[in-house]
């Protein structure tokens, strides 16, 4: 009977499993709710603040605002690469740290000196491991990251690229379509960049005027997009972590199932072996 024991306290194991992956799934579903709708409540303001831009934008104030400098050859670009502090969500940190590498790969082959900035301890810990220098790491923003959080993420990189330190800066963040799709990518927030030619204008009364509006308004577009990318990169993270969960969970069931059917074949096995055995008894005492 030891294989039946041995059996017996896998499957125990399995099912301690399966309630913990069970509990990870409904926590992450519930804070990937949250998540997401803080998502979608960020999505018409950065819209809006698009369009108001490229509604003021002209040739001749680009000019005056450090913001909008468009070099001529980039020499310097930093890259923030967020990921998750955590695991447990298959291959997310994974892919989102190939997609940085793609992109310094890029950069880096177009003779440009990338400087590393890092949010999250996964994204920390893998270019820790292969030696590469990270100019700056955050990884105490939590599931509610805060317009404050973004701003102190982005408002050095801001003065950096005023005067001319920096060439570009890139933010390399999932981009949350749906639950099931969150893929990768790397945006470049600076400089920001003018609106496509025959983009369809608005007509404003301005007050004060485009140039005050102007420099207040790219310093909050620049903050908001990293706030975005804050927010967008917690809702993938639990989507992708309730779905490594849920495939954990069912597979521990599938596996109880095996085990299951096993353990009560080894146990008919076992009762057999031990009726044929008094059988023989009786018989050998009989005859």
């Amino acid at each position: 009977m030891a294989k039946g024991r041995e059996l017996k306290t896998r499957i125990k194991s399995v099912e301690n499993t399966r309630k913990i992956t069970r509990t990870m799934e409904m926590v992450a579903t519930s804070k990937m709710k949250r998540a997401q709708d803080r998502v979608a409540a960020a999505r018409p303001y950065a819209q809006a603040l698009r369009d108001v831009i490229a509604s003021l934008y002209s040739p001749e104030l680009a000019e005056e605002f450090p913001l909008l400098r468009q070099p001529a050859q980039a020499k310097r670009a930093a890259v923030i690469v967020l990921t998750a502090n955590r695991g447990l969500a298959g291959a997310f940190n994974a892919n989102l740290i190939k997609e940085a590498r793609a992109t310094i790969a890029r950069l880096e082959g177009q003779g440009v000196t990338v400087d590393i900035h890092t949010v999250g301890r996964k994204g920390l810990g893998y270019f820790r491991y292969v030696g590469r220098a990270v100019v700056s790491s955050r990884t105490d923003i939590g599931d509610r990251p805060s317009a404050d959080d973004a701003s102190s993420i982005v408002n050095d990189l801001m003065t950096a690229f005023s005067k001319g330190e920096t060439d570009a800066v890139y933010i390399v963040a999932p981009s949350f379509k749906s639950v099931l799709s969150a893929p990768p990518t790397a945006i470049q927030v600076l400089p920001v960049q003018p609106p496509e030619s025959g983009a369809k204008r608005r007509d404003y009364i301005l007050a004060p005027d485009a140039q005050t509006i102007l420099g207040e308004l790219l310093p909050l577009y620049v903050r908001n997009s990293m706030y975005r990318a804050l927010v967008e990169m917690t809702a993938a993270f639990y989507a992708a972590q309730r779905t490594a969960m849920k495939n954990a969970t069912d597979n521990a069931t599938d596996m109880l199932k095996i085990l299951g059917r096993t353990y009560n074949r080894a146990r008919q096995a076992t009762i057999t072996q031990e009726i044929a055995e008094i059988v023989g008894g009786a018989a050998a005492l009989q005859g």
